[in-house]
Parts: C-alpha cells; sequence; structure tokens
C-alpha cells in the first residue's frame, strides 16, 4: 500500500521523462501503450494500405487508418484525427463503432515498456474519397473480407480473420 501511494505522489510530482523502462521493470509495472486503428467497409470490403518506408512491417498490407494515442487525446478522437491525416476523409467519432479491443504483447518479458492496447473501430459513413496522405504508404485498395492480400500485418490479419468469420470477441489478447 505504501508504494503505491509512493507512486502516485511520485508520479504527479515528476516530469512523465523521469517513468522510464528501467523505473517500470524496478518497480514491477510496465505502460501500456494505446492506439487506434480504422477499417473503413464497404459492404463486405475492406480499405487497407501497403506499408512502405516506415520500418515497421514495410510491404505488408495494414487497416485503412491506424495510429497511436495523443497524450490527452481520446481513443475516439485519435481514431478520427488519423482516418483525416491518413485518407484525407472525414467522420464523426459517433460513425465509429468499436470492433474489438486487443491486449497485444511482443512477448519480450525483459522489456518493461512493451504492452499495447488496440482498438479496432469499423467506419462505414464519411465525408470525401479515401485516398493516399502520407508517404508512409505506397498503394490503398479495397479487398473483400473473403479475398484478403498477402501479407497483412500479423496482429490486423487477426482482427480481420475474426471479422469475416463472425468470432470476433469485444476483447482479443494477442502475444500472450
Amino acid at each position: 500500500m505504501t508504494d503505491d501511494v509512493t507512486m502516485a505522489g511520485a508520479a504527479s510530482a515528476a516530469p512523465a521523462e523521469s517513468y522510464t523502462e528501467a523505473y517500470a521493470a524496478s518497480h514491477g509495472r510496465f505502460a501500456v501503450i494505446p492506439a487506434a486503428y480504422v477499417v473503413p467497409r464497404r459492404g463486405d470490403e475492406v480499405l487497407l494500405q501497403l506499408r512502405r518506408g516506415t520500418g515497421y512491417f514495410d510491404e505488408h498490407w495494414a487497416c485503412g487508418a491506424a495510429g497511436h494515442v495523443e497524450q490527452g487525446e481520446s481513443l475516439l478522437a485519435a481514431a478520427a484525427r488519423e482516418t483525416l491525416e491518413e485518407l484525407g476523409v472525414e467522420l464523426d467519432e459517433s460513425e465509429l463503432t468499436v470492433l474489438t479491443v486487443m491486449h497485444r504483447t511482443g512477448g519480450a518479458p525483459h522489456r518493461a515498456i512493451e504492452e499495447r492496447i488496440d482498438v479496432f473501430f469499423s467506419a462505414t459513413e464519411w465525408r470525401g474519397e479515401p485516398r493516399l496522405m502520407e508517404d508512409k504508404a505506397a498503394e490503398l485498395a479495397w479487398f473483400p473480407l473473403d479475398a484478403l492480400p498477402v501479407p497483412v500485418v500479423p496482429h490486423e490479419l487477426a482482427v480481420l480473420e475474426a471479422l469475416r468469420d463472425g468470432r470476433l470477441d469485444p476483447i482479443t489478447p494477442y502475444g500472450f
């Protein structure tokens, strides 16, 4: 109990930079990194982008839009922002439907900061025509859920396949 109180006090008094991987590991804690994923849907088709030049799963297909939640930003706001930044289309937060929440780890027990919460949304309504807006993708294309391209980023593929098969759970553990 004392450790929790001390931790809460230290967290409010110390700058965010003090919460390092070493600090987290020495206290048996870890940081969770949140991200929002948006799967634009058109009937049974999903909009995917081909990643390129990012250093993370380059030449793999990925959800139409995705990115980290910024400090002070809600998951819904992050999803709408990423959709505008990456696809050039506007959508209201109310137009997003939660598909699943993925609790994901990189499987690296020696790293205290290696936990992710990925919230996957679908969108069927937006304003504008989807187009590539950033140089981190080489192509944008619609695919039927039963004919997904190869390869797809593995944790995103798990969600898309579960969506296709009608077995998408509210919570999806991945990498445990």
